[in-house]
């Protein structure tokens, strides 16, 4: 069973990225992990999926961390309301599109 919280060390290596970067990436605000009363960064396991298409992002298109920072805002923003649009669009009762 793998723990439901990865530290900065696991979720680095879970990421394939090095430590440093996924401190760069939380002091952007790009990823925002739980801190401890320590102080301590843990991380879910679904933040991995966020970093990777921060990597894919920045590699893809050649971007820079702040502008990749806004293409993700404007993705999910897409993907809110396509899904807002599919639930309007569906007929009373109908369940097909689930």
């Amino acid at each position: 069973m793998r723990p439901l919280r990865l530290d900065l060390d696991a979720f680095a290596r879970a990421s394939g990225v090095h430590p440093e970067l996924v401190g760069r990436l939380v002091g952007l605000g790009l990823i925002e992990p739980e801190r401890d009363v320590h102080g301590a960064l843990w991380f879910s396991h679904a933040q991995i999926a966020e970093v990777n298409r921060i990597q894919r992002l920045r590699s893809a298109f050649a971007l820079n961390y702040a502008s990749v920072g806004l293409v993700c805002d404007l993705l999910d923003r897409i993907a809110a309301l396509e899904s807002a649009m599919r639930h309007r669009s569906r007929p009373p009762g109908d369940r097909s599109w689930t």
